[in-house]
């Protein structure tokens, strides 16, 4: 095996570098992942995750985990309740009874298509639960932030913010949108997509936004209006996630000085930039139990190349980051992992130099068919006719 008698690191606990530890530790692989978060029980940020039959799902199959991940399943998380600005429900996918299976088999290019989708939907805190058990003990290096990497051996000496330091024969970056590690593969910067969102987490949801958390049913509510979106949906542990996007200048945070720490700065601007919408979206910003990150979207180019290493290599957002508009991106991560796992731990390839180099080939005319989707779906989700359009692919597929 490529990987006999050597270290591996990882760089990032989401969900890809989980379950590529998970593989790569079914196959015996030595093998560490380091997390900048200072324990498991840091609250995990994000919407659920619907995870698609040919590339999440297909990971966890792979990684024994489908039985740990259907019970934890919420049934009503994925589906959509659809309204306009002025708050008028135009669908509503919860009196709708339909099968996953049937629903994937009918695929389709138009990654708008699939939001209409209804797939399996887990809390992110709760995946990330099922792959941190299924790890060996200690796989996990806890408040491990990577600083920086210079070259040893044949591998890399890293270096993290708590003065520690290691060697590993190979490198993985699974850190995400902002990785530090892409740096050292010389990889192409990101582009601005045109589109901001403000992403907002409301706790204690049923008491500090009761309406909006009833109306949801336990799924999701999709606004559409002006070019512009608001996204929200619960959680099992009782908070509200919402994401407020529209086309904003690439220098609109910076140059804006809002305060996101300060809620009623971002309600004003809110009722000032969303002028024209209901009042009853208001609930949203006025919460005693509110955070906001503020999230431009970026992407990689689709041609983007970089020359293989191999004690190096990247998968998830730190390789192909892109827009949310097309659902893929925690499913390819989760690919990535699966496809990189099966090139180093199979005996198809000579050396590691030559399963890397076929792996990122792969991964990256994959990811770039994604970004085109999710720019596509960016788009339109957020044209004139935004509502419209959604509602006719959603009503198309009943």
């Amino acid at each position: 095996m490529l990987l006999e008698n050597k270290q591996v690191a990882i760089i990032g606990g989401g969900m890809g570098g989980l379950i590529l530890a998970r593989l790569l530790q079914m196959q015996n692989v030595k093998v560490k992942v380091y997390e900048r978060d200072c324990n498991e029980e840091v609250r995990v940020q994000g919407s659920p995750l619907d995870l698609h039959e040919d590339s999440g799902l297909k990971a966890m199959n792979q990684a024994d985990l489908l039985t740990e991940f259907y019970t934890n399943v919420r049934t009503n998380a994925s589906k959509a309740r659809i309204v306009s600005k002025d708050f008028e429900l135009k669908f509503d996918e919860h009196s709708i009874q339909k099968n996953y299976s049937e629903s994937n088999s009918n695929s389709n290019k138009n990654s708008l298509q699939d939001i209409s989708k209804p797939r399996p939907e887990i809390d992110r805190s709760e995946l990330r639960n099922i792959l941190i058990q299924s790890l060996l003990p200690e796989s996990i290096v806890w408040n491990s932030q990577f600083i920086s990497m210079e070259k040893e051996n044949n591998g890399w000496r890293l270096h993290f913010k708590n003065e520690t330091s290691i060697y590993a024969d190979l490198v993985i970056a699974a850190d995400g949108a902002n990785s530090k590690v892409r740096s050292y593969l010389n990889a192409p910067k990101p582009i601005y997509s045109g589109i901001t969102m403000l992403e907002g987490t409301i706790y204690n949801a049923k008491e500090n936004a009761p309406h909006l958390f009833e109306f949801s049913k336990g799924g999701k509510v999709l606004a559409f209006g002006n070019e512009q979106t608001i996204m929200y949906g619960t959680k099992g542990d009782g908070s509200l996630m919402f994401l407020l996007s529209s086309k904003i200048p690439e220098n609109w945070i910076t140059e804006s000085n809002l305060d996101f720490k300060n809620n009623e700065e971002v309600f004003e601007w809110f009722k000032e930039v969303y002028q024209e919408w209901s009042p009853k979206w208001d609930e949203l910003l006025l919460s005693k139990e509110l955070y906001f990150i503020p999230r431009p979207q970026y992407y990689f180019p689709f041609n983007q190349t970089w020359k293989t290493q191999d004690n190096l290599t990247m998968i998830g957002d730190a390789a192909h980051r892109m827009p949310p508009f097309a659902g893929k991106g925690a499913n390819l991560a989760m690919w990535d992992a699966l496809e990189l796992s099966k090139y180093l731990t199979g005996n198809q390839f000579e050396d590691i130099n030559t399963a890397i180099a076929e792996f990122e080939n792969r991964m990256l005319e994959q990811a770039a068919e994604a970004t085109k989707d999710t720019l596509t779906n960016g788009e339109q989700l957020h044209s004139t006719d935004a509502l419209e359009r959604l509602l006719a692919i959603f009503n198309r597929t009943q």
